[in-house]
Order: C-alpha cells, then sequence, then structure tokens
C-alpha cells in the first residue's frame, strides 16, 4: 500500500475541500456535493475529475437526484487506501487501533506500558503501532493522552505520567515508527470522532461529555472544533453540581469531579458499605436495589442532568453527547439524569437531545486516529 496512493498531498484547496466533503458525508451525488459546498454543478464537475482521475473518489452505484430527472451517480471516497493507527495512554496502559480513511476499526490491540518515563511510552507507543499495523503500510500515527499538546505535538503537561518538562511525543513517535504522529488531548480527540464519523455526524453544532477516571468536556460550534490551551486542564470538572455533595481532591464540595468520577462513586459506596467494590460492582449494587449504592448512583445520575443542562444552558447546543468508559451511569441513573437535567433546564426552551454512547479504550484510541485522518486530508 502507497502512503500517497491517492494524491491526498497534491490536492488543490478546493478540490481537497470536496473530497473531505465526500468523506465526512459521503456517498453524495454531484448535485448534493453542489448543494453543500455552494457551488455550481459545472464547478464541481471540475473539482470531483482528478478525484476521479486520481483514484481517491469513485462511482457507487446509480442514484436518481430527488426522483426524478436524469440519473445522479453518487461518488465516495476509496477509504481503505490508507491505513492509520490512533493510540490511548492512560496512566499504565495503552490502546490501539487500526482504521482506514473512513476511521473504520480494522483491528485492536493493548498493553501495559513499560513506565512513564518519556523513553518506556515512545517503546511502548511503537510496539503498540508495530503490532496494530501488522506489517501494513501507515499514513499516520495519532496518540492521544489525559493532558495538554501543543502544535499537535508537544506533551506540556501529561498529569497521569508526572513529566516536568514538555516533551516531543510526536517528533520521537514519528522517528521510532516511521509514521507522521500527532499528539493531542484524549477528550477533544474523541470529540473530533463523534464529529466527523459518530454520533454527531452531521450536526455543525454540539457537545460531548465524558465520565469515567475523570469528567471531560467538548464543544463544537460553526461545525468547527473548539480548541484551547486550556483543554486537559480539566475545567468542566470542578463545576459544583450539588452544594451537600462529597470534596474532590482540590476541596470542591460537590463539583462535577467528585460526583461523577468512577473513583469518586466507588469511594462514596465503599464508605456506606464497609468495603471497597469496583465501579461496575457499584452500577450493578444499584441495580439490584442496594439502598447504599442505590442513593450515590441516584445524586450521581441527578448530577449528571445538572450538568448536561449546564453545558446546553451555556452553549445553547441541540445534542449532547454521552460518552466514556464509566458513562453507563447514564443508563443506570437514567431517570435521576432526566430529574436532573429538567430542573435546570427552562421548561419553555427546546427540548436538549441526549444521546449516549458507551466507548471503551478503544472509542478513546479511534480518537486518536481520526486526529491523525484530520491531520493527512488538511
Amino acid at each position: 500500500m502507497s502512503n500517497g496512493s491517492t494524491g491526498w498531498p497534491s490536492l488543490t484547496p478546493a478540490t481537497r475541500a470536496a473530497a473531505v466533503e465526500l468523506l465526512r458525508h459521503g456517498p453524495l451525488s454531484r448535485t448534493a456535493l453542489a448543494r453543500r459546498l455552494g457551488l455550481s454543478a459545472g464547478s464541481v464537475t471540475r473539482l470531483v475529475a482528478p478525484l476521479l482521475a486520481g483514484g481517491l473518489v469513485v462511482p457507487v452505484g446509480p442514484g436518481r437526484e430527488g426522483g426524478v430527472g436524469r440519473p445522479s451517480t453518487p461518488l465516495d471516497v476509496v477509504a481503505d487506501g490508507h491505513r492509520f493507527v490512533g493510540v490511548k495512554l492512560t496512566g499504565s496502559h495503552g490502546y490501539a487501533v487500526l482504521a482506514d480513511l473512513r476511521s473504520t476499526v480494522l483491528a485492536t490491540v493493548d498493553a501495559p506500558l513499560r513506565g512513564k518515563s518519556p523513553a518506556d511510552v515512545v517503546a511502548s507507543v511503537a510496539s503498540l503501532v508495530a503490532t496494530c499495523a501488522g506489517g501494513e503500510a501507515l499514513t499516520g500515527v495519532g496518540v492521544s493522552l489525559g493532558g495538554r499538546a501543543a502544535d499537535h505535538r508537544t506533551v506540556t503537561a501529561a498529569p497521569y505520567f508526572g513529566w516536568a518538562e514538555p516533551v516531543d511525543l510526536g517528533g520521537l513517535v514519528a522517528a521510532a515508527t516511521g509514521a507522521p504522529t500527532v499528539v493531542d488531548n484524549d477528550v477533544l480527540a474523541l470529540t473530533r470522532a463523534t464529529h466527523w464519523f459518530g454520533a454527531a455526524r452531521g450536526r455543525d453544532r454540539f457537545a460531548l461529555v465524558t465520565i469515567g477516571v475523570g469528567v471531560g468536556y467538548g464543544l463544537v460550534v460553526h461545525d468547527r472544533l473548539v480548541d484551547s490551551d486550556d483543554a486537559g486542564v480539566g475545567l468542566v470538572a470542578h463545576l459544583q453540581l450539588d452544594p451537600l455533595g462529597p470534596l474532590c481532591a482540590r476541596g470542591h464540595r460537590g463539583c462535577a469531579e467528585a460526583m461523577l468520577a468512577s473513583g469518586k462513586i466507588r469511594d462514596a459506596v465503599a464508605v456506606g458499605r464497609g468495603r471497597v467494590a469496583g465501579y461496575a460492582e457499584c452500577l450493578d449494587m444499584a441495580e439490584a436495589g442496594d439502598p447504599v449504592a442505590a442513593r450515590v448512583v441516584h445524586d450521581a445520575g441527578r448530577a449528571l442532568g445538572r450538568l448536561v443542562a449546564m453545558v446546553a444552558n451555556l452553549t445553547m447546543a441541540p445534542l449532547v453527547v454521552l460518552s466514556g468508559d464509566g458513562i453507563r451511569l447514564a443508563s443506570v441513573a437514567a431517570a435521576a439524569m432526566a430529574d436532573g437535567l429538567a430542573a435546570d433546564r427552562d421548561p419553555a426552551a427546546d427540548p436538549v437531545a441526549v444521546e449516549v454512547h458507551p466507548g471503551g479504550f478503544d472509542a478513546w484510541a479511534r480518537g486518536a486516529a481520526v486526529t491523525a485522518i484530520q491531520s493527512y486530508v488538511g
């Protein structure tokens, strides 16, 4: 497989825009593509000609625009012409997926990290990439982690690794793997995947809330991800949701982290039960009617509803997607979450669409792959 086989690097900006539109929303007829780009049919025909000639785009079957008139053949990108590996890093483990140009997951692999030093992390990532790629040539690699990354390359904050100085993780991984590498905050990466190929595909405005070890937040407005140097700081995690709630490590009472982080829910149940239960067991106990677990999970669910309302109220996002490895809470405490949302949402406001999309660490890794895909297609 040739990394440049379909000619993406040589596309003009206008032709690239047409190709990206087909990648994100295809298959599309020429008429539909012209409508989306705001161009004439003749202009679109000229734009797609080099895409067809270069093998980047192919006809995918006969169609009919609106059911009348001359048939219009839908066009779509050739998604299997490239391979990307996305790697999600936690403080102790790495998760990798192999994906095509449309982020379809083709293979997965995971392994413990060799250590937390930059050298150990790079070696672990390189091993994951090689195993996941299985000998296939790669167009790009994406790495995501809980922290902050500048210019999709240099990690400036990595709380789970304790790095004291900035680390050029993108450059180091690229040198170790031989593939162009981008690095991003994990929540931003997951938001990218949700926007282009996931639950919010086709939406130009939505918010993403993730819960698990921590609480994350991503936002897309006017079809663009809202990025910031503060991504990875965890600002949303310390919004107060319950003035009588437990404390977080920073001394905030009833903040999102204290109410929703999986470890905090586990600890709250352990206080009442006199033993430490795993997070999944806490949810199982709540479903089974255990009074302690049911109360803790109910309070967490209501807090999650209040957080959804707060996000929707402040951003006016019509859709809030809930995800993360701890998001089963939204299903177990669905009634409490609905109560919390209703309590803080003006009844005259439009209803907020809430979609729950459970995602394990492979979903986070897919976000890293999508970050690499976006970097490649421009």
